[in-house]
């Protein structure tokens, strides 16, 4: 298997071929959002290659692994479900899960498993950013579901009507733009 070629895109070393690669999550793309925080994507997302029109998004196959820095009172995302499994490890912090229309309060490596079809939201309600790795399946014909939730909307991660469209659910959020590195501290 030969290395893969990292170029500095928008902000970070991101893979521009395929094959294996070492990066620091501090040197790859980060991208933030007003409302969800700070994100760090280690492959050549869409959002990651804007502007370079040689270039194809380049996902990983199998897992979509992600780390975001969620500040307090933010939402990592808003309340869904996906159809392929998803995994996260609380690095640091403390935040509170709402899982299937109840709460879960976490600290520092709790790890929570989303089978298939289980409804989440990640919020934090500590008083310092909560780091989140974040680990899912890739399913070429997955799909994603957001669905109306009182105890997600008490934390600002509820949408109002349910879709199962991503622009629909974010429409109206700002959207997450490219970053200089990593926040502050980290």
């Amino acid at each position: 298997m030969e290395e893969a070629r990292l170029e500095r895109l928008n902000g970070g070393l991101a893979p521009t071929t395929d094959g294996w690669f070492v990066v620091n999550a501090r040197e790859a793309p980060w991208l933030d959002n007003d409302d969800f925080g700070h994100r760090v994507i280690f492959e050549a997302d869409p959002r990651i290659i804007r502007g370079r029109d040689d270039l194809e998004p380049r996902w990983f196959p199998q897992l979509g692994i992600k780390l975001t820095v969620i500040g307090p009172g933010q939402p990592s995302t808003l309340y869904h479900a996906e159809t392929s499994q998803e995994d996260f490890l609380v690095l640091s912090g403390r935040c509170t899960l709402v899982i299937e229309e109840e709460e879960r309060e976490l600290v520092a490596w709790d790890f929570v498993h989303c089978p298939p079809g289980t409804l989440h939201a990640f919020v934090n309600t500590g008083v310092e950013p909560c780091v989140l790795l974040m680990v899912g399946a890739r399913d070429p014909n997955g799909a994603i579901l957001y669905q109306p939730s009182p105890v997600a909307e008490r934390h600002g991660a509820s949408v109002e009507t349910e879709t199962d469209s991503p622009h629909a659910a974010y429409g109206l959020r700002p959207h997450w733009r490219n970053a200089d590195g990593p926040p502050a501290g980290f």
